[in-house]
């Protein structure tokens, strides 16, 4: 689920920069899924 989420935040970013449509609101989301992402793999190698 997460890398889907990332992955679409990913195409909606490329988008962004090609077309400049929201740009700042989907650099706002891809930074938004990537510290997500950084703080489940933390927690993820903490509980084991």
């Amino acid at each position: 689920m997460l890398w889907t989420i990332a992955a679409i935040l990913l195409v909606l970013w490329v988008l962004g920069l090609v077309f400049h449509i929201a740009g700042g609101l989907i650099h706002f989301l891809l930074v938004a899924a990537v510290v997500v992402f950084i703080f489940n793999f933390i927690r993820g190698k903490a509980s084991r």
